[in-house]
């Protein structure tokens, strides 16, 4: 084991990463089911939460750049769009930059929806235990943020 600080050689780092991967599945798989359980409350499947979450950080996109960014296919984002906007949660606009991609705008139903949800979800992610610091927390952003650059070429379309 390599407690000195510094890089891990590539042979320890791969194994140590499976530990990462073998807690990544079940954390995010268990993530989802709760929030597919709040579903009942605000109406809003998981996949219709992430665009509308998306949309509220970044404000107007297209589905491509919804779908690139979620590493999820084209297909699937625009039935979550279709979805958000028969409720009335977005509004699909025409796009200045691109007349074939139009842009995905949030509404204020959207708006208020997403902020109940994410509210919710932070009063689940306040019981979190363990004493964590706030360098820890960073690190552990910086270390999955680096696998998942590692996987950027993957194709998400087949």
């Amino acid at each position: 084991m390599n407690d000195t600080g510094g890089p891990l050689p590539p042979d320890e780092l791969g194994h140590r990463l499976v530990e990462v991967f073998d807690l990544v599945g079940p954390l995010y798989r268990r993530a989802l089911r709760k929030v597919e359980q709040g579903e009942a409350i605000e109406g809003a499947s998981v996949g219709v939460r992430s665009v509308l979450d998306l949309l509220r950080r970044r404000g107007d996109m297209t589905v491509p750049q919804l779908s690139r960014i979620q590493a999820l296919s084209r297909q699937f984002v625009q039935r979550m769009v279709n979805d958000a906007a028969a409720r009335g949660w977005v509004r699909i606009v025409p796009n200045p930059a691109h007349q074939r991609s139009s842009l995905i705008r949030l509404t204020e139903e959207g708006r208020a929806l997403i902020t109940a949800v994410l509210d919710r979800e932070h009063t689940l992610n306040r019981q979190v235990g363990g004493d964590l610091t706030d360098a820890e927390v960073r690190a552990c952003v910086r270390v999955l943020r680096e696998m998942l650059r590692t996987f950027d070429h993957v194709d998400v379309e087949d």
